[in-house]
């Protein structure tokens, strides 16, 4: 996994509203994020999601980008396969509208109302503070949603 390691102010107020440290300068703290780790593998780093929920999502991502639902705005320049080998023989179009057509399942088997929260987080790599914050919920509501998503999408890839 590559990584991209930058500091952040650890709270939005910034360092005013602290406390002077020597010197009279206000001390602020900070902490060492890594901007290429999606929101998925933060929480299950930490113990918020177990290692079923976190396969379902990154089986969930993967169809996404396979399906190539992303935005594109340039030509494409793949490779032109010439003799099928492997992959059961599927042509490149027909992968991409079969990661579709998974992908399109999982996310109605996840429930009516649970899509946004898994397309948020899960396919745009949005963390969890912006995607409540987005979908007009209450703070610290989206990890509980999010599971329950993630458990639906479990029972549609047969993840044990």
């Amino acid at each position: 996994m590559k990584r991209h390691l930058v500091e952040r102010e650890l709270t939005p107020e910034g360092p005013r509203h602290r406390p002077a440290g020597p010197g009279g300068l206000a001390r602020s703290r900070s902490v060492t994020v890594n901007l290429a780790e999606s929101p998925l593998a933060w929480l299950h780093a930490r113990g918020h999601l177990s290692e079923r929920l976190f396969d379902a999502g990154e089986a969930l991502r993967a169809d996404y980008e396979r399906a190539q639902l992303s935005a594109n705005i340039t030509m494409r320049w793949d490779p032109v396969r010439v003799k099928g080998t492997g992959d059961r023989g599927l042509s490149p179009g027909e992968k991409q509208i079969a990661a579709r057509q998974r992908f399109d399942g999982a996310i109605t088997s996840a429930g009516k109302g649970l899509e946004d929260i898994l397309w948020r987080v899960v396919c745009a790599g949005e963390a969890l503070p912006e995607a409540e914050k987005g979908l007009g919920w209450p703070a610290r509501s989206g990890k509980l949603v999010l599971k329950i998503a993630l458990e639906r999408v479990a029972e549609f890839y047969r993840i044990t």
